[in-house]
């Protein structure tokens, strides 16, 4: 999810199966009268991170309807959840669209995305991570547009302030809890992040833990491993080597990073265009996320590109989507507002011609995607709310509540 918040803000799944009139009908086949015209106009709603983000993705349909023939219009939603649902339940949607990890299920069992990836010859230049978190029953259902991971940023003007050089890098969980301690002076906190799972969940993967098991049919937050995960960061919380984004006035951890407020933080990839925006003149450097218990642990983030299975231009609107994932395509993404490619042959290119950001590239090795399972968000929600109170509050009751609302959740979106 490149943006600042990094999580799109959720729907409610009681309200948007209403809207979108959800039944189990993925696989059915709405008879939408399709338009066989040589020349055809298509419209794309996309949720922006800016106006690089924008002016990327409409030079992009331009250049697509030059080749094409065809005309394309693209609109930048204000709340791409809500919009997508509405558009859904009045059977007048976008012919393609941004579709984020976290309404993917809930669309897909509403019926609502046209499933083209059997149409893509080439599918398996996507990661099977990225793959696998657009797929349902089986199917591709749509291919992942970019993809981000997280990784530890690091304030070089603070870092070295407290004599630290390149060797203290934390790549263990002591390490990490010594150099917090230590960076933490004054006004400065030594690790700020979001409070929500989407970055606390890296040391649930550290540790050897995570929500569910890797079919999404079985939950698994109620573990040891998780419990040492959130115990390892309540105990950074209480020492106040680490405190989130919120308590140092700050909406994210890239602006508490480039305010001097924090001298670390966790965050992805499109750190890269926040700095670059608002704080050029803030040194700081990438490194991979130090190691847990079990080894190295990231998260990644994704969307896709959706068809609606309600458009009348279905085949256009594939044919798109195709221009639009190419490598080439996503490497001049890169350039304008620093998303990486969800291709792994242009991952490649990305990484030897941006090796400041290697630790994001190379985390996709070993990254946690996420839980996309219909009625999901709600599940999430609440856990974020309690990750929130994490400081006073008993992890091992955080996971047991999480297990018990995740079991309903997976009933439910059998």
């Amino acid at each position: 999810m490149p943006n600042r918040s990094a999580v799109a803000a959720l729907a409610t799944c009681a309200a948007l199966l209403a809207a979108t009139g959800c039944s189990s009908n993925f696989d059915s086949d709405k008879k939408t009268a399709q338009d066989t015209s040589s020349r055809q106009h298509l419209t794309v709603l996309i949720a922006s991170s800016g106006d690089a983000e924008t002016k990327a993705v409409k030079e992009a349909a331009a250049a697509y309807a030059e080749q094409s023939g065809n005309t394309v219009t693209v609109d930048v939603a204000k709340d791409i959840n809500q919009q997508l649902a509405q558009s859904f339940a009045g059977h007048k949607p976008p012919d393609a669209f941004y579709v984020d990890s976290s309404q993917f299920a809930n669309y897909a069992q509403g019926g609502s995305l046209y499933p083209y990836g059997d149409q893509i010859k080439d599918a398996d230049d996507f990661s099977a991570q990225l793959r696998a978190s657009f797929t349902r029953d089986g199917k591709l259902v749509c291919l992942p547009k970019d993809t981000s991971t997280l990784a530890l940023a690091v304030n070089a003007d603070l870092w070295k302030k407290a004599g630290l050089t390149a060797r203290d890098y934390p790549t263990t969980w002591a390490q990490l809890k010594t150099v917090a301690a230590k960076l933490t002076k004054g006004d400065v906190t030594g690790l700020v992040v979001n409070g929500e799972y989407a970055r606390l969940g890296a040391f649930m993967r550290e540790a050897g833990g995570w929500i569910t098991d890797s079919a999404q049919s079985k939950m698994t937050a109620d573990s040891t491993q998780n419990a040492k995960a959130l115990e390892y960061v309540r105990s950074l919380l209480k020492a106040g080597s680490l405190k989130y984004a919120n308590q140092v006035d700050t909406n994210w951890g890239g602006e508490a990073l480039g305010k001097g407020k924090a001298a670390m933080t966790i965050e992805g990839n499109w750190l890269t265009g926040g700095m670059k925006a608002d704080y050029p003149d803030v040194k700081y450097t990438v490194v991979p996320l130090p190691a847990g218990p079990a080894g190295q642990g990231t998260l990644a983030f994704s969307q896709c590109w959706g068809v609606a299975q309600d458009s009348a231009h279905r085949e256009a609107a594939v044919d798109l989507v195709k221009y639009l994932t190419t490598g080439t395509q996503m490497l001049k993404n890169a350039d304008a507002f620093g998303v990486m490619p969800s291709r792994t042959s242009a991952l490649a290119e990305y990484a030897k011609k941006y090796p400041a950001a290697k630790a994001w590239a190379d985390a996709t090795g070993y990254a946690q995607g996420p839980v996309t399972v219909a009625g999901f968000d709600k599940v999430l929600t609440q856990f974020n709310t309690d990750l929130a109170a994490l400081a006073t509050g008993d992890p091992k009751k955080i996971l047991a509540d999480l297990q018990s609302n995740g079991e309903q959740a997976l009933t439910k979106g059998d």
